[in-house]
């Protein structure tokens, strides 16, 4: 079994280092875009006619992906193995919003924890559906930022303001840990990371669930960074960023979403300068077009070109596509990068020669 660097041996998710350094790995593409194409109303989101459960539920529920694992699990489960026939390794879970935190918007707080377990089972079917003694796929539990930000004043003229405490934020990721490692997750990804504060909350959940449990997991990072500025919203450059969290010795740590993969790949390049963890890149199909299908401009041919030059550079280890991307932009990126090397972490230079 693998160590996480933490003393422990990973009780589940052991293969994910080795095959980190066999081959570049790819992650799914986006959940959101998939699920605009099949153009849902209040009514299907509410799962009418034939589930009735949330007929009555006060106020509009529509854009609430996460509980259409409750209400059309059929959608989600043929997401999901649309991306694993694509050529994914691992696939997201759809609880990018199921917190108790984000569901409070939809007075659904009290549904995190189950939308997070059914959610863990039907990525988990779906892995277990596709996996072969070659090709093993893994469902991570998908930790999202919230809407709410724990450094940040949203009112302008009082700048100590904050709308969410440190302490609300991981009472609500430990319920949702917790859901989606009884659903049967293989790793956890706290993603799209805007503010460094949200990710401590989330990270020291984890910490916590796995103190207590004694299970280990792998965990992924990534973040946003917001502008061409090159730091996130909280205003952290990539490199203060690793720095901020590089002790919780992450299995991959990158960037996914907000610029697209062409004006990402400086800060991709300097993590692959710093980081002794293996470095993740899922980037969006380009910048927003509301006037495209998916909402963004990028073919599958033009995101996989991008992507493949990070690999072709050896700056990356993991590998998808984020907003805007479909089955055919992560197919497009599994071939275009399936014949280049992984890049050498390195952790592994230090634990050779130590």
């Amino acid at each position: 079994m693998q160590s996480n660097g933490l003393s422990q041996p990973y009780t589940r998710g052991q293969a994910l280092p080795e095959l980190l350094k066999q081959r570049i790995l790819i992650l799914d593409g986006a959940m959101g875009t998939m699920i605009q194409q099949y153009k849902l109303n209040e009514a299907d989101y509410r799962g009418m006619p034939t589930n009735t459960r949330f007929v009555d539920h006060p106020g509009d529920i529509k854009g609430n992906n996460e509980l259409l694992v409750l209400t059309q699990p059929q959608i989600i489960s043929k997401i999901h193995e649309q991306y694993l026939d694509a050529g994914a390794d691992i696939i997201e879970t759809n609880t990018f919003g199921a917190t108790s935190v984000a569901q409070e918007d939809y007075k659904m707080a009290g549904l995190a924890y189950e939308m997070n377990e059914i959610s863990a089972k039907l990525a988990r079917a779906a892995c277990e559906k596709y996996s072969t003694p070659d090709k093993p796929r893994f469902a991570a539990g998908a930790i999202g930022p919230t809407p709410k930000t724990a450094s940040i004043s949203p009112d302008v003229n009082d700048p100590g303001a904050r709308n969410v405490t440190f302490e609300v934020l991981r009472a609500s990721y430990r319920e949702q840990i917790e859901g989606l490692f009884a659903g049967g997750v293989d790793l956890f990804l706290v993603e799209t990371i805007f503010d460094t504060l949200n990710a401590k909350a989330a990270l020291f959940a984890l910490d916590e669930f796995f103190e207590e449990t004694g299970e280990r997991l792998p965990v992924m990072i990534s973040g946003t960074v917001t502008d061409a500025s090159g730091r996130i919203l909280s205003g952290q450059t990539v490199e203060a960023f690793w720095n901020s969290l590089r002790h919780i010795k992450p299995l991959t740590f990158g960037l996914n979403c907000a610029l697209g993969a062409a004006l990402m790949r400086p800060y991709i390049a300097e993590l692959a300068r710093i980081c002794d963890a293996a470095v993740s890149c899922y980037p969006n199909a380009g910048l927003p077009n509301p006037m495209s299908d998916t909402g963004f401009d990028e073919t599958p041919e033009i995101t996989s070109s991008l992507v493949d030059g990070f690999a072709k550079d050896g700056l990356v280890n993991l590998v998808g596509g984020c907003c805007g991307t479909t089955p055919d932009h992560i197919r497009a990126i599994a071939n275009a990068v399936a014949k280049r090397k992984p890049r050498a972490f390195y952790r592994e230079s230090a634990e050779a020669s130590s």
